[in-house]
């Protein structure tokens, strides 16, 4: 009899169907274009990396990119073409959020410096100023 209950208890927990996630807990909110016409960009060049990150007049950061993150490995990282890749990169995501007119702070004494500057002006922004933060 005792054998019969735990078979009865194992056929019990087979028979349990899996739990299911609810439908809202795995669904992603779908992004807003914002319209934002003025924005800083952040140009830091290191000797062994270059970041650009762009932000609006408020300082929330709309788009960032770095030469590691297109991909580039070790020493060339720290190229000129790393960081005209990784701004170029940058500008089409704040392109896309209809920005125009930037002013640019570049800091440190990496190779990237001219480079991503010049990327960001071929990319058809307006550069108002820039700014040296080293």
């Amino acid at each position: 009899m005792k054998t019969e209950e735990k078979d009865n208890k194992k056929n019990h927990t087979e028979e349990k169907e899996p739990k299911t996630l609810k439908k809202s807990s795995y669904l992603k909110k779908k992004k807003t274009k914002k319209n934002i016409l003025n924005g800083i960009a952040y140009v830091q060049s290191t000797f062994n990396n270059t970041i650009i990150s762009i932000a609006d007049t408020s300082g929330n950061v709309v788009s960032w990119a770095s030469a590691g993150q297109k991909g580039f490995k070790g020493s060339r990282k720290s190229t000129p073409y790393a960081a005209q890749v990784a701004a170029d990169a940058a500008a089409a995501k704040a392109l896309e959020c209809g920005m125009k007119y930037l002013s640019v702070e570049v800091k440190g004494p990496g190779s990237g410096r001219e480079t991503a500057l010049r990327a960001l002006q071929a990319r058809g922004f307006k550069i108002i100023s820039i700014k040296d933060t080293t």
